[in-house]
């Protein structure tokens, strides 16, 4: 009989906000390594709970077998990374902003400071250099890139030991190079070390070779435990289903995008952004070195990069949430910076989404507030919209998809539908600049479709320039004509 490392008996839990539609028995073997995979609010979440114990069950009971670890405590022999983007010890009061703000960081731990917990010195030595996480050991984790910080985590997590590892999307915000490191470390870990792995994966076609089984979740439904040979025949199938069924939806989206009114306020000037001779430095840091950038108006540029090679600084830039933006020579739809405009002058004409903006909006508002707090730039809703900017908001969820979850407060959402409501918040207000940095993180595979001839069809719309970030170049838009590709950083974190 196999061992069960953690065996479900027809779980069902307590709260009923946060039960799965029926009860749950699942078990996950010794020598199995499992991908939980489902659309944007399936439940994939609520059965990672299940798992864990954390939530407290009506009916049923999860049982552990670590043996032979001492501990059968799923507390001592299981750890859950999330990947939402967290700072650890310095969350509790971070803003959005801070990221930016040298003055505000000097309380931030470091990385060094935050892995001070393990006496094994030499097993740190060597994880951090493989994860090339060794010339950043004395960063404020405030800094890291959304890659880099990935790399912490799973630094962190390792570190432990654990006999478990659950990772949440786990591939996302890493550079190609990055990516394919992490499969084989984890593949490393699993065959030498004993690891087993349950990987939360939103993008359903996308299951490492290291996977043994998948759990497909969907409408709140745990699945049958499939081998990942029968889930990918099987999905293949139905995603081609899926795909000619979908076609008219999506025809019917990129009519609604090209039907959306004019504001009419669009600048007239030809360069959007200029940027010349640009170094951005924090300490002994050089992120960006003498950089040089001009965009005109109706370009789509692709920004790329190896993480920590300077992306979201220079995208900070442009949207006015940098301090050192005013040291700087740039140029923004015609107008010198520190010229005299404000900086919701310059972001009225700007629509952004970004890692950042998502990990640091906690506003637990109905969600439609939400993507109305973007006809201000705000975080939160403080001017009460009109009706026909309300009516605009509503247009905008439904062609994102998320209508139905217009009174659902935010927080409620799963991580892949609260980023849809933000990808709404950036484009209700029509921009003239379009700024998306990682947009399709943690999006399913539908809704990546969905959100990609979304971002094609604003394209076409007369006038509108799109700076995107993505390290999957497979989710670039084909009307993508130009590119800017920044240096890796160097040791010592200096560009090439």
């Amino acid at each position: 009989m196999p061992q069960h490392l953690i065996s479900l008996h027809n779980a069902l839990a307590r709260n009923p906000l946060l039960r799965l539609g029926a009860p749950v028995s699942l078990d996950v073997d010794l020598g199995e390594h499992v991908a939980i995979v489902g659309p944007n609010g399936a439940g994939k979440s609520l059965l990672v709970d299940l798992l864990t114990g954390k939530l407290p069950l009506l009916e049923g009971f999860p049982c552990y077998d670590f043996s032979p670890s001492e501990s059968q405590m799923a507390y001592d022999n299981i750890r859950y990374i999330a990947f939402r983007d967290t700072y650890g010890s310095a969350d509790a009061s971070y803003y959005y902003q801070q990221r930016w703000n040298q003055t505000e960081q000097e309380d931030v731990p470091t990385v060094r400071e935050l892995l001070a917990w393990c006496r094994d010195e030499e097993a740190k030595s060597q994880l951090l250099s493989f994860l090339g996480l060794d010339t950043l050991i004395d960063k404020r984790i405030i800094l890291l890139s959304s890659g880099e910080l990935r790399k912490f985590q799973l630094a962190k997590a390792m570190l432990s030991r654990p006999r478990l590892l659950i990772m949440d999307n786990p591939f996302i915000g890493l550079d190609a190079p990055t990516r394919t490191m992490l499969g084989e470390l984890l593949t490393k870990l699993a065959e030498e070390y004993g690891l087993h792995l349950i990987l939360v994966l939103s993008m359903l076609d996308d299951i490492p070779p290291f996977i043994t089984h998948v759990v497909p979740v969907e409408g709140l439904i745990v699945g049958e435990k499939l081998t990942r040979e029968s889930y990918l025949e099987q999905f293949a199938s139905a995603d081609a289903a899926r795909c000619a069924a979908d076609e008219e939806t999506l025809q019917k989206v990129e009519r609604w995008v090209a039907e959306v009114p004019y504001s009419g306020t669009n600048f007239t000037g030809d360069e959007v952004v200029k940027l010349n001779r640009v170094s951005i430095r924090y300490e002994e840091r050089t992120i960006l070195s003498e950089l040089d950038w001009l965009v005109k108006r109706g370009e789509r540029w692709a920004l790329t990069g190896d993480n920590g090679s300077g992306k979201s600084t220079l995208l900070s830039l442009v949207c006015a949430d940098n301090p050192q933006s005013y040291a700087c020579d740039i140029a923004l739809f015609g107008r010198q910076r520190g010229s005299g405009e404000s900086i919701w002058e310059i972001k009225k004409h700007i629509g952004y989404v970004s890692p950042e903006m998502h990990r640091a909006y906690l506003k637990n508002l109905p969600t439609i507030e939400i993507v109305a707090s973007g006809l201000h730039d705000s975080i939160g809703l403080y001017l009460r919209p009109k009706d026909e900017e309300m009516a605009e908001c509503l247009r905008w969820m439904e062609i994102f998809g998320i209508e139905g979850l217009k009174e659902r407060p935010f927080m409620q959402l799963s991580s892949g539908e609260q980023r849809l409501a933000l990808l709404a918040r950036a484009f209700v207000k029509d921009p003239e600049l379009l700024i998306l940095d990682e947009p399709l993180h943690g999006l399913d595979t539908y809704n990546r479709r969905r959100v990609k001839r979304i971002i094609e069809a604003f394209c076409r719309r007369q006038d509108k320039t799109l700076v995107m970030v993505t390290h999957y170049a497979n989710e670039l838009p084909q009307s993508i004509n130009k590119r800017k590709v920044l240096p890796s950083p160097l040791k010592g974190g200096r560009l090439t």
